[in-house]
């Protein structure tokens, strides 16, 4: 059994080797064979092409369908990468339309302050709103006009459509504005159409307190209630709000401002009334003046 393997073995390399030198010798023909430039080479290799080629169909599918999947894949990775870019563009739109919206309600707000009509002896200055320190104890907001643009205590500030409050401290580029809400804020006011005086209360909500009206029953919810001018605190005629009732019974103001979204107010220039800084003559009647130049005449 050991010969008969040893003898197997002997004729198994030399054939091994004689296959490798066929194989080697028919790769070289191949080879030599699609090198040569000759027109008889040409019609012979466009021969092989046509008797062999069609019939290894079946072996090239393989490798047909290899190619196509590597190519697929490729185009997969392109798409991948479109869809990132398409994604990050649709961000970057979104940031713009946020902008826009932004700029749009911005500059709806400013045309609602321009939409506002006051007295045209009143003149006004707009600024921006820079911060909001409303607390429980304090409600106030602060403004980018200050001393420099001739801001004055006690001045009122309006949004677009009614009274926020009066400025109250002003410093070189900023001042701060006490709000109607606040608990320190009291407003003489007039309730439209009963014409009644009322005095508007702040108590650190978002509907101030309605207090001394002198004939409540003619008070109704919905009149309008507007600044009345008395004391020289605000100037009249300003919105304020309308009469609305809490649970329990009591009248307040729904305020015509919108307290929620304050980006922009407008301080009225109110450089107060005319005041009176000396003595005049003293006006008597008619009747008094010519009994006192008859005396005058009698005395002469």
């Amino acid at each position: 059994m050991a010969r008969d393997r040893t003898q197997g073995e002997d004729y198994v390399a030399p054939l091994k080797r004689l296959f490798a030198g066929l194989i080697v010798a028919c790769l070289l023909g191949i080879f030599l064979l699609w090198r040569i430039d000759s027109p008889r080479v040409e019609q012979f290799r466009a021969s092989l092409v046509d008797r062999f080629v069609p019939s290894f169909e079946w072996a090239m599918a393989p490798v047909t369908g290899t190619i196509n999947l590597f190519r697929d894949f490729q185009s997969y990775q392109r798409v991948v990468e479109q869809n990132k870019e398409l994604r990050r563009e649709l961000q970057q739109m979104k940031a713009w339309k946020e902008a826009a919206l932004q700029l749009e309600q911005e500059n709806a707000r400013l045309l609602d302050l321009n939409n506002v009509r006051l007295d045209p002896r009143l003149t006004y200055i707009t600024g921006v709103v820079l911060a909001d320190s409303g607390s429980p104890f304090r409600q106030s907001v602060l403004l980018n006009i200050g001393g420099r643009d001739g801001v004055v205590d006690g001045w009122a500030a309006m949004d677009g459509i009614g009274l926020v409050g009066r400025i109250s401290g002003t410093g070189e580029t900023t001042s701060r504005v006490i709000l109607l809400t606040d608990a320190s804020s009291r407003i003489p006011a007039t309730i439209q159409p009963s014409g009644q005086n009322a005095l508007i209360v702040g108590d650190n909500t978002l509907s101030p307190q309605i207090d001394f009206v002198e004939h409540s029953d003619q008070v109704r919810p919905g009149d309008r209630v507007i600044s009345s001018g008395d004391g020289g605190v605000f100037p009249a005629g300003l919105l304020i709000g309308r009469v609305a009732s809490d649970p329990g019974g009591r009248l307040r103001v729904r305020l015509a401002a919108d307290y929620e979204r304050l980006e922009f107010l407008r301080v009225l220039r109110d450089h107060g009334k005319e005041a009176v800084g000396e003595t005049g003559d003293l006006i008597v009647p008619e009747g008094d003046l010519q009994s006192d130049l008859l005396l005058e005449d009698r005395n002469g």
